[in-house]
């Protein structure tokens, strides 16, 4: 079974028993942020990806695949 981000990143959290304020205080982004990308609900850009990732102690690994079949242009297309 695939897990998403999201679902990764939630639960993450959970096992280090973090409440969403607390993670998005010490990654200096919005409670909102956490909320909507635990969701699935946002597509953060790689600096919030990697500062959420240092707070709960997750490697960030990324496999790019394809990008020009999407349309994507390496530095644009990301958004948070």
């Amino acid at each position: 079974m695939l897990i998403s981000l999201g679902e990764s990143i939630r639960m993450r959290r959970k096992e280090l028993k973090l409440s969403q304020s607390y993670v998005a205080d010490l990654a200096d982004v919005s409670l909102n942020t956490i909320s909507k990308i635990e969701r699935g609900e946002a597509n953060p850009t790689l600096d919030v990806l990697q500062k959420i990732g240092d707070v709960l102690g997750m490697e960030l690994k990324l496999e790019i695949k394809g990008l020009n079949k999407l349309g994507y242009a390496f530095g644009s297309g990301i958004s948070e």
